[in-house]
């Protein structure tokens, strides 16, 4: 079995991003699973999420003043090896992120080794294209996940299965409703105003292809994984495929050819 740590090639002191389609917010928290075993995780988001659970998360601090933010959690980072830290609470369901400027100032704090924040929406599609002020990534970012399901490769480009279609068909020179092939998902991912945009220069760019345990998943992960590897992204020279949902998120793991 190859953990998500060992795919993604995770060091103590990353900051982690995720950004793309649906399946963030419960691949964070797998992650953090994982990486709470060496250390303590601090999860967030720097747009909004779902209010976690107790079972996603041991202890959720909120709190708008971010520097009385900071110093919950040293003061807690003895207890707990895995915190969830966010500005407010709205709806009494969602959680409004915090600023990039607070996840540098919380990368400085020896008590934390690793930072995970969820950095754009996508509403449950699959498949996303950002907006102007999207995605919100922090700039001391060093590694960027972006999440695609499998789902949306062959879809028809509409609001069913990709987030703000429309941007996405004028990045691509679609139509509405055109058929969003492997190749197209594959040069989203590498655009420079795409999925992944914003992302600092130092970052390494690792996509991960979502639900491969769909019908030919798998298949269809493959030959996306070989489109984007195909465009040479400089900071992409990996693919992982998975299943966020299953005891096992890591299906394989496709390096670009040296």
């Amino acid at each position: 079995m190859i953990t998500l740590k060992e795919a993604l090639d995770i060091s103590p002191g990353e900051v982690i991003s995720l950004v793309g389609g649906g399946g963030k917010t419960t691949l964070m928290f797998a992650l953090a699973r994982e990486l709470a075993e060496s250390g303590l995780v601090v999860t967030t988001t720097t747009t909004r999420i779902v209010k976690p659970t107790p079972e996603e998360t041991p202890l959720l601090l909120v709190e708008p003043d971010e520097a009385k933010l900071v110093r919950l959690i040293q003061h807690n980072a003895t207890r707990y090896r895995h915190i969830t830290v966010a500005a407010e609470i709205r709806d009494g369901s969602k959680l409004k992120g915090i600023s990039p400027k607070a996840v540098v100032s919380m990368a400085s704090l020896k008590e934390i080794v690793y930072i995970i924040s969820e950095a754009d929406g996508s509403k449950r599609r699959p498949l996303k294209a950002p907006n102007a002020t999207e995605p919100v990534i922090s700039p001391n970012t060093s590694l960027v996940i972006v999440v695609l399901g499998m789902d949306a490769v062959d879809c028809p480009l509409t609001e069913e299965k990709v987030f703000r279609p429309e941007i996405a068909a004028g990045l691509l020179g679609l139509s509405m409703g055109a058929t969003v092939t492997a190749e197209s998902i594959a040069r989203l991912v590498t655009h420079p105003a795409g999925i992944a945009k914003g992302s600092p220069p130092h970052a390494r760019i690792i996509p991960f292809l979502n639900k491969v345990d769909l019908d030919h998943g798998l298949a269809k992960g493959r030959e996306l994984a070989r489109q984007i590897l195909a465009l040479r992204h400089p900071q992409i020279n990996k693919v992982v495929l998975g299943q966020v949902q299953h005891a096992e998120p890591v299906a394989e793991v496709i390096q670009e050819a040296s």
